[in-house]
Order: structure tokens, then sequence, then C-alpha cells
């Protein structure tokens, strides 16, 4: 038994490989393209693990995915594989197009072909799991129910209609050729091994060093956070125990304003690594312009998951969001070798002065 996992040296989709091998022998075959958040250290631990074969391409190379199922035959694909970042997407969607749709959509015609000529018995326990994201279902007001499942789908960034497509082509390969496909959608996730651009690593690795801690407009959009490892846990489960066609909404029940997030973590740094100058963190707060289109809340309802399939997550934002700054202290060479010259062009491009 193997399975294949798509974007497995990525924040979620490495996360998810970690996880699988400290709790279950059943290899892995790890696909990535590496591209700039994609990174081999995440998964060091693995080294000369023979359960684990990580293989560098694209889910878009038909060849090389026939040559993968062919010779591996997974039991299941699991895609994390994406583009992920609204602001990278604002600056430039057609990496997102690419990624997060074609890819998709070649990935779905490789899985298919390899589906359809498996034995019937083989056939009928394949799974398909797609990583997809809250974001799909739109904005939220501060009075509406959180997102369920059967919330209608209104992207608004080209990151989140990307990932719709994809969403889509998953279902009609559902109803259309029958592929048993699963989709999850997940808020906000944070943890150890997350590239330092998105809020929470970035501002840890800011206020170290003494710098200013972006926050966009006026800090009170409103996420719900799910520590990765709840995720990785939620997935298994769908994976284990989800009905072929039906979507799975994954959520902490951790809804906080992006203001309140910083201020956790400078009360926390304060604890865990004083300022020299006995200053709290807090005071490196600094507010940039809001992004275009800033979604004002995400919420998710993930009761679907705990009732269908007995999932809920273990983490708080408090336990969560502490073992996520100790890590982050702890693990400098990670940091350092994920902080090239490309990602430190990019913060300077997307803060201006403030990175």
């Amino acid at each position: 038994m193997t399975i294949l996992v798509t974007g497995g040296a990525g924040f979620i989709g490495g996360n998810f490989v970690l996880d699988w091998l400290a709790s279950s022998d059943e290899p892995v075959v790890n696909l990535d393209k590496l591209s700039y958040a994609g990174n081999l250290q995440t998964l060091a631990s693995l080294q000369g693990d023979e359960r684990h074969r990580f293989v560098h391409g694209d889910i878009g190379d038909r060849a090389l995915l026939g040559r993968l199922l062919a010779e591996h035959q997974p039991r299941a694909v699991l895609n994390f594989a994406a583009e992920s970042h609204v602001d990278r997407s604002i600056h430039g969607p057609g990496d997102f197009i690419d990624t997060n749709v074609v890819g998709t959509f070649k990935l779905l015609e490789s899985v298919r072909a390899y589906w359809n000529d498996l034995p019937a018995a083989d056939k009928s326990a394949f799974r398909f799991l797609h990583v997809s994201t809250d974001e799909v279902y739109g904005t939220l007001a501060a009075e509406d129910a959180p997102f369920a499942e059967d919330h209608r789908y209104e992207p608004n960034s080209p990151y989140s209609a990307s990932k719709a497509a994809s969403d889509h082509l998953v279902r009609a390969w559902h109803h259309s050729y029958g592929l048993p496909v699963l989709t999850t959608h997940c808020s906000n996730n944070y943890g150890p091994y997350q590239f330092p651009e998105k809020l929470i690593p970035l501002v840890i690795l800011n206020a170290l060093p003494g710098k200013p801690l972006p926050i966009y407009g006026d800090g009170q959009q409103i996420r719900d956070w799910l520590y990765v490892t709840d995720h990785c846990a939620a997935i298994r489960r769908v994976l284990d125990g989800g009905t072929p066609g039906e979507s799975y909404n994954v959520g902490g029940w951790n809804e906080k304003t992006n203001l309140d997030v910083v201020r956790t973590i400078c009360s926390l740094l304060d604890e865990l690594r004083p300022r020299a100058d006995g200053k709290g963190y807090a005071e490196q707060i600094s507010y940039v312009q809001d992004r275009p289109g800033h979604d004002r809340r995400y919420a998710i309802d993930a009761r679907k998951l705990e009732r269908e399939l007995g999932w809920k997550p273990a983490e708080t934002f408090d336990s969560g969001i502490r073992k996520t700054v100790q890590w982050y202290l702890d693990n400098q060479d990670w940091v350092e070798g994920v902080s090239s010259g490309h990602y430190r062009d990019w913060l300077t491009r997307q803060y201006g002065g403030q990175s």
C-alpha cells in the first residue's frame, strides 16, 4: 500500500508527510516542483527513510505522473500542490492559473487514466483527495453564520478564484467520470515550517531583529485559525472515512482578528525572548495600506466533519500559537535556509520600507 502526495515539500503538505510517517509505515511518494515555497529542509528528518520517496516534478507533467502511478500503484492521491498566497496572486495571477487550474486538470487526467485501468476492487477503494481553502466562499459580515459546505462560491482574489476553479474540476471529474474524489476546505493554517510570507511567521521573524510588524489596514480582518497538525489529522480522517463526491470543512473554531493575533505573538515573545531594551514587541506594530479586495472575515463551520467522521481540533489557539512561536525560536537554521534573496526581494516589494 502506498499513497502519492503532491506538493509534499510545502507547508501543509510537508507537515502531512511528516505526520503520516510518524504514525504509519505506509510509504509515501512525494511529488513537488520546489517552487519558491517548497523546501526540502522541511523533510530533512526523512533522509534515508525508505518509506519516503521524493520526486522533483510538476503535477502538470503527465508523462512523469503516468510513470509514477504505474510504478508505485498508490491507493490514494492527495493533492496539496498549489500556489497559495493572495498577495502574490494579485501581483502575478498567471502562476496561480497555471498551477491551480491547469495543473489540477492535468493531474486529474493522469489519475483518471490510472484509475480506469485498476482492478475492480482497487478501483472501488481508490481515493483522490483535493485540499482546498475556505477562501473560495468569499467573505462574511460580522453577523453572518460561518461557512458551511453548501455555501455558494464567491471568490474575491485571483488565488481564491483559481482554487474555486480547481474545486469545480474535481467535482466534475467525479460526476462525469465517476472518479472517487474528496475535497477539504480548511481555514487559515499556522504552525512549524510555514514560509515566512504569511502573517504569523512574518511577525515572529520581523519582531526578533526589531523590524516593523506590518498589519494591513486597521487589523480587524477576522480569520479562523487552524493548527497544521490538526489539519493533517482531519485529512487522514477524510481519506479513511469520507464519502466520495463530498466536501468537508476543516476549521479550528478560533476566530481572531489579525491585530489580536499579532498582539498575542508579541506577548509570547515578551515572555520567551524579551527585547534587550526591556520594551514590548507590540511597540513595533505598524499599519500598511490594505491590499485590494481584502476579505473582511472567514469562519468555518466544521460540524459536518465532527458529526460524520468524529474529528475535532486538538489544539486551542493559545496552545497552538505558543508551540508555533517556540518552534520558530528553536529552529533558526530552517528560517535562515528559506530566507533567500528572492524572499527578501518579495518582502521589500510588498511592504516597501516596512519589511
